[in-house]
């Protein structure tokens, strides 16, 4: 294995019960088991992977520097065959990919290479596997060297294999999953086995290994966000792991990230609920059409379309514009027009999302 980089099962279980860490890990679980509680009362708690996925989608591209407003970031996943901007398609695949990893962690219960490796494919568009070439380098803004991954792909397997290890077996390091998840973190980072979409790729592992583990049914935690509000302080801690093997300093950190976003995610979740309830209620009222899955669709589509609603309620495309053009003169749904097309955008829904 490289010199660079050791086993996780290597360290010391108990240097991550110190006071400060414990305190910080206490109530990083206290709030994640209040966001699975709460994403437990929601009526379809799969609207959340639409709705959240598409923000965290968003929040996870920026930190790498792919930027996109939140207007072409729901009307593309309205209307994907229009997409023109590269930044967009790149959020897009990152749902996708999102998708792909739950599914397959809630079919086989594990959190496998073969699953990341498929995760990365998504987003990349590509095939191209663990790195194989040398040269891979993490730079400054400025041009600095400021860390080398390991280069030799039978180093890189080694470690992914090692990391795999991690992952599946809790008797090789007995400690809170979400230490582990901070510590796998950091490690798949530095590893960096792909020649590109290794940040991406990392975060949705954190999620889908919290729902690997039980402590949410949904991959509705997302701290893309928090990382995005606190850069420096991620980056600067990643490498202080590197240089001074600052574990502590770096497990404390992730664990604030955690209770920090689970807080904020509790809110949304039960804002949306709310929403969602009484939307459900005067439609209900007001419209002989009124089904659940109208009610689903208009909450897993910030931006929906006729095509949509025609799918998710199996009516005819006359029908659901019928629907869409009632619900938009009562006032639940503001139309635009795309090109000849029309989408049909769930403000208060989409203020709840960016807000």
């Amino acid at each position: 294995m490289d010199q660079s980089l050791k086993s996780l099962a290597d360290l010391n279980p108990g240097r991550f019960k110190q006071p400060e860490l414990m305190l910080a890990l206490n109530a990083a679980s206290r709030q994640l088991a209040e966001l699975k509680g709460v994403v437990a009362t929601m009526p379809n708690q799969r609207i959340l992977i639409s709705t959240l996925g598409l923000q965290e989608a968003k929040d996870s591209s920026e930190i790498e520097n792919i930027v996109t407003t939140h207007d072409e970031l729901y009307r593309n996943a309205a209307f994907p065959e229009r997409a023109t901007s590269p930044e967009a398609k790149e959020v897009a695949r990152y749902r996708q990919a999102l998708q792909i990893g739950y599914d397959a962690v809630q079919k086989t219960g594990i959190l496998s290479n073969q699953h990341i490796l498929s995760i990365q494919a998504v987003l990349e568009e590509n095939d191209a596997g663990f790195r194989k070439l040398p040269g891979t380098k993490l730079l400054t803004p400025t041009g600095r060297v400021v860390y080398t991954p390991p280069q030799e792909p039978a180093v890189i397997l080694a470690l992914m294999d090692d990391l795999e290890q991690f992952i599946h077996r809790p008797e090789l390091f007995d400690a809170d999953p979400l230490i582990k998840m901070a510590l796998m973190h950091h490690q798949f980072e530095s590893i960096h086995p792909f020649y590109d979409g290794n940040g991406r790729t990392g975060r949705i592992l954190n999620v889908l290994y919290l729902v690997k583990e039980g402590l949410l049914d949904f991959p509705v935690l997302y701290l893309s966000r928090y990382i995005v509000e606190h850069k420096a302080e991620y980056y600067r801690l990643l490498q202080a792991v590197r240089e001074a093997d600052a574990w502590e300093e770096w497990v404390v950190y992730m664990l604030l990230a955690v209770q920090a976003t689970a807080r904020q995610s509790v809110l949304t979740v039960k804002a949306i609920r709310e929403l969602l309830l009484g939307a459900k209620h005067r439609i209900r009222e007001r419209f002989r059409f009124y089904s659940q899955d109208l009610i689903n669709n208009l909450f897993s589509y910030p931006y929906t379309r006729i095509e949509y609603l025609q799918q998710d309620l199996r009516v005819s495309r006359l029908t659901a514009a019928s629907y869409l053009n009632q619900l938009t003169e009562a006032g639940f749904l503001r139309k635009e027009k795309v090109g000849r097309s029309n989408y049909y955008i769930n403000e208060p829904l989409l203020r709840i999302l960016v807000g």
